[in-house]
C-alpha cells in the first residue's frame, strides 16, 4: 500500500493521449487495494472504452431514438434550424460566457474540498482536471469522468486516490441536494399560480431524493465502518473505505457548510442563467419562461445528465427538457426543440470540442503534469 511519500504512477512515455488511464471501477471491485497501487495505462484507456460495444450502443441507441423523433415530427420540426440561426449572437455568447465562468468556481470548490482533507491543490490545476473529467463524461457513459478526475490527480501528484474519491463523492452529493432544493424552490415560484400534475410528480421525486441522500449520509457517517467490519470482506477494503470516508466527511463540517453551499448555489444558478439567456437569444414571442422557470428546467436537465446509460445523458436529458417545456410551460414543440438544441450546443457540444483540444495538449492525461502543492499558510 502506498503512502503520501510514494511517487505516483505515471503512464508510459510516448503513449498516445487517446490511450490514457480511465476505467478503474472493475479493478476496484476486483481488488480494493488497487486504488493505492500503480495501474498501467494498458488496463485503462479512453480509446479502448470508446471501442467497447456497450459504449457504442450507449451512443448509437440514443442517436437513433433522436433521429426517429425528428423523422416522426419532421413537418413540425422543419423550421428548427432556421429558428436557431436567427438567435441573437450577443446573447448566445453571453450564455456561453456565463456557463464557462462557472468552471473556475467548480475548480476552486473541489480544490477547497481537497484542502480540507490536507491536500492543497492549486485551483488552476483543479479546474483543468475537472474540465477534462467533464469531457470524458460527455463522450463515454456511466459518469466515468468522476473516476477519471480522481485518477488524473493521483498520477500527477501524491494525493491518495481513495481519499480523492471521497471528495468527488461528497461534491456530487452536495450537487444533487442543491439541484433538488433549488429546483423545488424555483419550481414552486414558477408554478405558484397553478402546478401541472406532472410537475407535482417531479416535486415528489425531488423531496424523496433529498431525504434518501440525507439518510444515506447519516448512515455512512455513523454506521458505515461498523457495518463493513461485520461483513466477510478483506481488511484492505475496510482500510480503503476509511480513506474514502476521510475524503467525504473530512472535507465538510458544519462550520464550512455555509461557504460550500454558497459556492454550490452560484454554480447551479449559472446553469439557470445560461438557459434563460438562450431563451432570450432566440426571442420567441410565444415563449414566456422567467428566470425561475429557466432555473427549474435547467436543473431538471442537469439531473437527467446523471443517467449513466449514455454520455452526458444523451437522449434522456433532451427528452426531459423538451417534455417540461412543452407540457409544463405550453411552449410549442419547434420552439422547445430549438431551445434544447442550442442549450445542448453550449453545455455539451462545446465541452466535447474544447475538451478534446485540451485533452490533446494537456500533460495531465499522460501523468506528466506534475502538480506542486500550494504551501500551507504560516
Amino acid at each position: 500500500m502506498t503512502g503520501p511519500q510514494d511517487p505516483p504512477p505515471v503512464a508510459p512515455r510516448g503513449e498516445s493521449p487517446l490511450e490514457s488511464p480511465l476505467h478503474l471501477e472493475e479493478e476496484l471491485l476486483e481488488d480494493p487495494g488497487t486504488a493505492e497501487r500503480e495501474i498501467t495505462a494498458d488496463q485503462v484507456s479512453i480509446g479502448r472504452r470508446l471501442r467497447q460495444p456497450r459504449t457504442i450502443i450507449s451512443i448509437v441507441v440514443p442517436l437513433a431514438i433522436i433521429a426517429i423523433f425528428f423523422f416522426l415530427y419532421r413537418d413540425r420540426l422543419a423550421q428548427v434550424p432556421q429558428l436557431i440561426l436567427q438567435a441573437n449572437p450577443v446573447l448566445v455568447l453571453a450564455a456561453f460566457v456565463v456557463y464557462y465562468l462557472a468552471f473556475p468556481v467548480r475548480g476552486y470548490r473541489w480544490a477547497l474540498l481537497l484542502r480540507w482533507t490536507s491536500f492543497r491543490l492549486p485551483s488552476k490545476d483543479a479546474t483543468e482536471i475537472l474540465y477534462l473529467s467533464w469531457f470524458v463524461n460527455c463522450v463515454v457513459p456511466a459518469k466515468l469522468g468522476d473516476v477519471y478526475r480522481a485518477y488524473l490527480l493521483k498520477i500527477n501528484s501524491t494525493a491518495s486516490l481513495s481519499r480523492t474519491f471521497g471528495t468527488v463523492f461528497i461534491e456530487r452529493i452536495v450537487d444533487l441536494i442543491a439541484i433538488a432544493v433549488m429546483g423545488l424552490a424555483a419550481g414552486y415560484w414558477s408554478f405558484r399560480n397553478g402546478m401541472p400534475p406532472a410537475i407535482k410528480v417531479v416535486f415528489i421525486v425531488g423531496i424523496v431524493v433529498v431525504i434518501v441522500l440525507a439518510v444515506g449520509l447519516f448512515t455512512m457517517r455513523n454506521f458505515g465502518r461498523r457495518i463493513l467490519t461485520r461483513l466477510p470482506i478483506p481488511t484492505r477494503f475496510v482500510e480503503l473505505y476509511d480513506r474514502f470516508e476521510e475524503g467525504v466527511f473530512g472535507a465538510v463540517t458544519l462550520r464550512r457548510l455555509p461557504f460550500l453551499a454558497l459556492l454550490t448555489g452560484v454554480i447551479w444558478l449559472s446553469e439557470g442563467l445560461r438557459l434563460y439567456l438562450v431563451v432570450q437569444a432566440l426571442g420567441f414571442p410565444d415563449v414566456e419562461l422567467g428566470l425561475s422557470g429557466a432555473i427549474f428546467v435547467a436543473l431538471i436537465g442537469s439531473l437527467l445528465t446523471a443517467i449513466p446509460l449514455s454520455p452526458a445523458g444523451l437522449g434522456f436529458a433532451q427528452a426531459g427538457v423538451i417534455g417540461v417545456l412543452t407540457v409544463a410551460y405550453n411552449i410549442p414543440l419547434p420552439e422547445a426543440t430549438a431551445i434544447t438544441i442550442l442549450d445542448w450546443v453550449i453545455s455539451v457540444l462545446s465541452i466535447i470540442v474544447f475538451g478534446a483540444i485540451l485533452y490533446l495538449v494537456s500533460k495531465k492525461p499522460r501523468g506528466e503534469g506534475r502538480i506542486v502543492e500550494e504551501p500551507a499558510p504560516a
